[in-house]
């Protein structure tokens, strides 16, 4: 006797995914032409799409202005979701595809500054043992602020307790010096003295980068830890440089521009080559402050995530 199946509710109430893609690409292109191209259709299959959804859905999801669309309170409503949708869909499919070829697919998110200065350089070494692994990298200075659907297996960050869902694993602790090039130093041997080195050219981080580096320090605070008060340095100083960007603040040090504060685990490579150099031993190093690496947990028997995240723990230890 065959089995009675009742009505799927759920998926006899789904629109068109046809037209709901349709929809997406217009929403983020805030133009139907824009999304046409976009999908490869004309421009007309895309108003179709999207005259059909709103006649299904009972409401407008988009107002004209000028040459362009954009959301009505509904379509914004509409795209959250779908949007989400397509993006775990779009993933689900990439991980199927990719493990079917004898691959996988890994996000890592972390601060552009340490991906640039502490990853980049050590990442071959994990490739060449691991040839099986794709590496998809976000860098970002706000991790609390991800898209819509996108959930790294891995972040580097200075949250304890990040998110739910993640295991928290520290790190290490914020050791800060000051860095320049040997050049530089050679050429003003005033660095060699705290005094010397306030009133010098100093290239500063401010604070709307400094969120995931070492968001108390900057020079002023760390020339007050070694009792010397930035506010002294005389009328006729040279140039204070800040940047949001601690890879422009490296960038300006490398060109010979002044005296930058250095997070040891971003500079310590560049001291090691020589590159860079210390022109005085004070150091602060910060107790209250920690970097973490965060691990999604249902990746707990996943293979190549505990790869990534085991070698990423490895350069720390």
């Amino acid at each position: 006797m065959v089995k009675h199946i009742d009505p799927d509710n759920i998926l006899l109430q789904m629109p068109s995914l046809k037209a709901v893609k349709s929809f997406v690409a217009a929403a983020k292109y805030q133009s139907f032409t824009r999304a046409a191209e976009a999908l490869c259709v004309t421009q007309a299959a895309i108003s179709r799409q999207i005259r059909e959804l709103e006649a299904y859905l009972g409401v407008d999801l988009f107002r004209r202005v000028g040459r362009a669309v954009e959301l009505t309170e509904a379509g914004s409503a509409f795209f959250d979701a779908a949007q989400l949708s397509f993006v775990n869909i779009s993933q689900a499919a990439r991980r199927v595809r990719l493990h079917k070829a004898g691959k996988s697919e890994l996000t890592l998110c972390c601060s552009p500054a340490f991906s640039a200065l502490w990853l980049s350089p050590k990442l071959p070494g994990f490739f060449s043992e691991n040839q099986d692994i794709d590496l998809n990298l976000i860098c970002t200075q706000n991790f609390l602020s991800m898209e819509p659907g996108v959930a790294p297996d891995i972040f580097i960050t200075k949250f304890a307790s990040f998110k739910s869902g993640y295991r928290s694993y520290p790190l290490f602790h914020d050791v800060i010096y000051p860095v320049c090039t040997p050049q530089y130093r050679d050429d003003h041997p005033e660095l060699a003295t705290l005094d010397g080195l306030r009133d010098g050219a100093l290239l500063n981080l401010n604070p709307y980068g400094r969120s995931q580096v070492a968001e108390h320090i900057d020079w002023g605070v760390w020339l007050a830890f070694h009792d010397t008060d930035i506010e002294k340095r005389p009328h006729d100083r040279p140039h204070v440089f800040s940047a949001n960007d601690y890879n422009v603040v490296i960038n300006m040090t490398l060109a010979h521009q002044g005296v930058a504060l250095g997070w040891n685990h971003l500079v310590a490579q560049l001291i090691e080559s020589g590159t860079l150099v210390r022109p005085l031993p004070h150091e602060v190093v910060h107790k209250d402050s920690q970097h973490y690496l965060a691990f999604k947990e249902d990746r707990e028997s996943d293979r190549a995530s505990c790869k990534l995240r085991d070698w990423l723990l490895s350069q720390f230890a």
